[in-house]
């Protein structure tokens, strides 16, 4: 029979610098879960400015965005065209510089703020990988100690198996000499 480290011992060993390992062997040697909601765990801990700016980041990668921004350039083009036809002048002349300077400035607010929330999604990310490598890891470990389970099962069989069979033996060898003939 084959002798293995148990894999919770391995683990801690080989890694001693390796939390996700550690916690991982904790939580087998304890026979707990380790399996968890880690994004509203993330979810209750965030401020107003954080939900803020994925609500900003939201509204601003949708769909909903693109048409109103859309639209919004549409009427401002067309408002100004209108008037320019009808009175002479319109409120943003052509090349429509009031408009590029409302652009500019919203894209000089949008910027920041989504790249807050995406700083904050990648962090997220992280976190939920490393919650999935000690999830990956505890189950890679319990396959292993349930293979170890089968060996041990397997050979007290082979062991039981052979008592038997030497048990037969012993037994036919008795009757064979009891009756004094060898089988044919």
């Amino acid at each position: 029979m084959r002798k293995h480290k148990e894999p919770a011992a391995s683990t801690s060993d080989a890694s001693r610098d390796d939390a996700p390992a550690r916690t991982v062997a904790r939580h087998i040697a304890q026979r707990t879960h380790i399996a968890r909601n880690i994004a509203r765990e993330l979810e209750t801990g965030q401020s107003v400015g954080q939900r803020a700016a994925d609500a900003v980041a939201r509204f601003g990668g949708s769909w909903t965005f693109v048409g109103l921004f859309a639209a919004t350039m549409l009427v401002w083009v067309g408002l100004n065209a209108v008037l320019a036809a009808t009175r002479g002048s319109s409120f943003d002349p052509y090349p429509y510089i009031l408009l590029n300077l409302f652009l500019s400035m919203l894209a000089a607010i949008q910027a920041p703020i989504i790249l807050m929330s995406q700083n904050r999604q990648s962090e997220k990310d992280r976190v939920q990988a490393e919650h999935d490598y000690e999830v990956n890891l505890k189950a890679e470990l319990e396959i292993m100690l349930l293979h170890d389970k089968v060996d041990q099962l397997r050979e007290a069989q082979w062991q039981q198996l052979l008592a038997l069979q030497t048990e037969q033996l012993a037994l036919l060898t008795r009757l064979v000499a009891a009756t004094g003939s060898a089988p044919r």
